[in-house]
């Protein structure tokens, strides 16, 4: 709960970025023209402020940090209370056999990896929390005027549009953030259940979380842009993963990954 109050606290305005460079479906990077690439950033980033001063640029990036506050929080809660759990059970009931065929090091880390993965797939409960923020951030015109009560009232199981896809990315992106924290200290020669320091623990959390990151970004860009389309024109994920490819290139499918990695 602390960690996911202090990442709101310093992070949202990063996170609010990344969702609109990888809602943006335009190129944004003119090869030739630096000014150019410039100038589509921050139309992209800031939106309607991106003509005003400095203040009100980074005011414009904090939409929707109401829902992002119940969702980052609960999310975290879940995640990190729950994973150590899963690995406890999985040890018990798998950890022989996992360490028969992998080795006790790379068994321990493929178990953390696998628990880490089955709590990235049950993540997918607090989807509609998620899609509102998302929702704020890239499309507040969406919600506006509208309560919270009358939103989940009207729109249901519509705002658990994208489920599939966030399962697809959230499986092997959890499998890589727990699985590369693991590794990490275990390359440190942090044995199981061992003491890390404060270095150690910052190294190990970049490991991982550059690891899930690199890897759910393609569909973390779909999910995005499913999330942000509007609650009577939906589109599919398979339309809007076509339509990308045609309009941005491959390189779409990485858009906001900079500022995540940041």
């Amino acid at each position: 709960a602390i960690a996911g109050v202090s990442e709101l606290l310093f992070f949202y305005p990063v996170d609010t970025a990344a969702k609109r460079l990888m809602s943006t479906e335009t190129r944004l990077v003119v090869p030739d023209s630096a000014v150019l690439t410039a100038s589509n950033l921050n139309k992209a980033i800031f939106r309607d402020a991106s003509s005003l001063n400095s203040f009100s640029k980074v005011t414009s990036l904090f939409p929707g940090i109401g829902f992002g506050a119940v969702y980052k929080i609960l999310q975290r809660v879940y995640k990190f209370g729950g994973q150590p759990v899963v690995l406890d059970r999985m040890t018990t009931y798998l950890g022989d056999d996992f360490d028969r065929r992998f080795g006790h090091k790379m068994g321990h880390t493929i178990l953390s990896a696998t628990s880490g993965s089955l709590i990235g797939i049950g993540e997918v409960v607090l989807l509609p929390l998620d899609a509102l923020k998302v929702k704020a951030q890239t499309a507040p015109e969406q919600l506006r005027g509208r309560g919270v009560f009358n939103i989940f009232a009207k729109e249901g199981l519509s705002l658990y549009r994208g489920a599939g896809w966030t399962v697809a990315r959230n499986a092997p992106g959890s499998f890589a953030l727990f699985g590369g924290n693991t590794a990490a200290k275990t390359f440190m020669n942090i044995e199981e259940g061992g003491r890390a320091s404060w270095y150690q623990d910052a190294i190990a959390s970049c490991a991982g979380a550059t690891a899930s990151i690199a890897i759910s970004a393609p569909l973390d860009v779909v999910k995005t842009r499913i999330q942000n389309r509007p609650f009577d024109m939906p589109e599919s994920g398979t339309s809007i993963v076509r339509n990308l490819l045609r309009n941005e290139g491959i390189g779409g499918f990485f858009k906001g990954l900079t500022p995540k990695l940041l």
